[in-house]
Parts: structure tokens; sequence; C-alpha cells
């Protein structure tokens, strides 16, 4: 019969005093590298890690936050219903970028969803007890409480898209934010219905409580300064949203021959709704969106010729800015930034 007794050595999880030993190290020098301490020099730093490897060490969470001072995770909040952030390419296009952005710096991603005022006292509550080393945050609207949440407990941010800025006496500490050039890029995709000769261009922007929907429309009227209000239709950026807002359009102005969308879900809508109507595409009506996500651009009918940003890239940089700020010793934070936006020409237009 088998002893029932277990083997430690076979059974018991490796310890961190087994891989100093099997290193040829003290156990603080073993530590040190473990959990991210500095001050080892190379050499010994190689031998802790193939010991690591060769045992099969898993290292203590609790233990590298006290040498370390991080907790390895960043929050991601969403200030978007969920239907859309499941639905809507851009979302998860973003999501992507900032995953593999921070598996890169060996850090989780904590997501958090707000979908509605009462969210923010469990965001609040979560921020305040200091699970997370920073946050990035997007889809901010104007009346966001988000912001001053973060003011209050000083945790490290980086916004997606430009925020608004604070309201009097408040801190006007700024916080980096990674965004395109939404006005510059709506400037193109106007001036492009504007090149093939359209006069009756319309817009169909997104909420105006989002900066991003501001810019754009501030790029459309850029280029058409004396197009009345009556020609902007506003949308949710939703697809239903855009056929809302191009059926509203097309019975107030039968005759306009171009629209450029704020964003291509919404497009993906107005292209339906010119479709049910039997409106030619682009024949009758040019249409241009925004943010080339593939899976909607493509698979329209026609394809969709939009304005381009790189939604996967500005994850990306949004987890840099935020480690340059982590990781810097004056604690100085980096400057936003602008990213540039491309016409991208499909059959719409």
């Amino acid at each position: 019969m088998p002893d029932p007794t277990p083997d430690p050595q076979h059974d018991a999880r490796p310890t961190l005093e087994a891989v100093a030993a099997r290193a040829g190290v003290s156990r603080a020098t073993a530590s040190r590298v473990v959990n991210g301490g500095a001050g080892v020099r190379q050499p010994l730093v190689d031998q802790v890690r193939k010991a690591v490897d060769e045992l099969g060490y898993i290292p203590n969470h609790a233990a590298r936050t006290l040498v370390t001072r991080r907790n390895g995770a960043v929050a991601v909040i969403i200030d978007e219903p969920e239907f859309r952030i499941f639905s809507d390419p851009f979302f998860s296009r973003q999501i992507r970028g900032i995953s593999r952005e921070l598996n890169a710096h060996d850090a989780q991603l904590v997501l958090l969803l707000v979908e509605g005022s009462g969210d923010f006292d469990r965001v609040t509550r979560y921020l305040a007890g200091g699970h997370v080393d920073g946050v990035l945050a997007f889809s901010l609207h104007t009346d966001d409480e988000l912001p001053s949440i973060i003011r209050r407990f000083r945790v490290p941010t980086v916004f997606g898209g430009r925020p608004e800025h604070p309201a009097p006496g408040e801190d006007a500490q700024p916080v980096p934010y990674v965004d395109c050039d939404n006005r510059g890029g709506a400037r193109q995709a106007v001036r492009h219905l504007v090149s093939l000769g359209r006069r009756r261009i319309a817009h169909i922007a997104g909420p105006r409580d989002q900066t991003s929907a501001l810019d754009r429309i501030d790029g459309y009227h850029d280029v058409l300064p004396d197009a009345g209000p009556d020609l902007v239709a506003e949308g949710d950026f939703t697809a239903e949203g855009g056929a809302r807002a191009m059926r509203d359009l097309l019975d107030a102005h039968p005759d306009l021959d171009a629209v450029f969308v704020s964003n291509d879900m919404m497009a993906s809508g107005a292209l339906r709704v010119l479709r049910e109507r039997g409106v030619r595409v682009p024949e009758d009506v040019a249409m241009v969106g925004f943010d080339d996500m593939e899976s909607v651009a493509e698979a329209t009918e026609p394809p969709l010729t939009t304005v381009r940003q790189d939604v996967e890239g500005m994850g990306r940089l949004m987890v840099r800015l935020l480690m340059e700020r982590l990781n810097s010793d004056t604690g100085t934070w980096p400057g936003s930034v602008i990213t540039p936006t491309e016409l991208v020409r499909r059959a719409s237009a």
C-alpha cells in the first residue's frame, strides 16, 4: 500500500527560500529580483530568474506590492451603456490596444463600466481603496463626475479623448489625454465631398455632450461656414441613431446630395435608410463616415469612404503615457498626444 504521507519536496509550492538556495543568493536578494526591486547586479538577477523558471516559482502579489508600492493593475473606465461597449467595434479595438500594451508592462486590466450616476459611488469606493496604480478613462461626457473623482483621490490618469476643461475654482492640474485630430479629420471628409462637386452637404453629428462630436461639427463648419443648423442632425453614435437622423434630413432636405457622418456605426444606419428610400449612393447622395472600423466600413453597401483614426494605437499610447507618469522620479506629467487622421476612399464617395 502506498505511503499516504505527502512529500513536501514534490507537493509543496516552491518558496522564495528555495529560489534563493537554488540561485546561491540571500533571500533578500531573491526577493528584490522577484518583486521588481532595484540594486541587484545583473549576473545575480540572471541567476535568480533561472531558478524561478526551474522551480516554477510564482511570486506573492502582496509581497511584490510592498516592495514596488504597485498593485500591477490599471482601471479602464468607460462611461457608456453595456450594449454600446459590446456592439461597437470602436471600444473593442481601443481595449485591445490597451490590453496588449498593459501586457507588455506586466500589468493587469480591470474593466469598470459606468452606465448611470449610481455607478459613480461604486467607482469612487474602488478608487479610494487603492486597488489600482492608475486609470485610463474614455468616452467621457460633459456632465461626467469621473474627472472630479480622479482629482479628489489624485489617481494617475490618462483620458482617451479631449476632456472638458476644469470648472473655475477646481484643481486645474492638466490631465494628459490621447485623441485624434477630430476637427482636421472632419475637414478632410467635407473637403472631399466638395471636391466631388457636391453642394448640398448635410452632417449627422454625434451627441453634443462629447468633445469628439463637437470638434467634428466644428470641422464641418470650417469648410461650410454658411451651412444652416437645419443641415445638422444629431445622432448618438449608434446605427439606429444614424438612421433616425438620416430620415429627418431627407424629410427636411430631399435635395441634399452628400452627408458627412460623425462615425461609421451611424453611417451604416444612414445607408440603410437611403437604400430603403431608393436613393442611390454615391450617384444621388455621397457619404463619408469617421473611424474606419473595417468590420463596419467594408461591410456596408456600398463600402464606406471614411476618415481613419488609429484606435488601437491610441489605446497603446494611453498606456505608455500612464506608465511614463508612474515611472517618473519627478512626478511630472507627459504631454497630451493628438494623432493624425487619414481619408480612406471606398465606393460611397
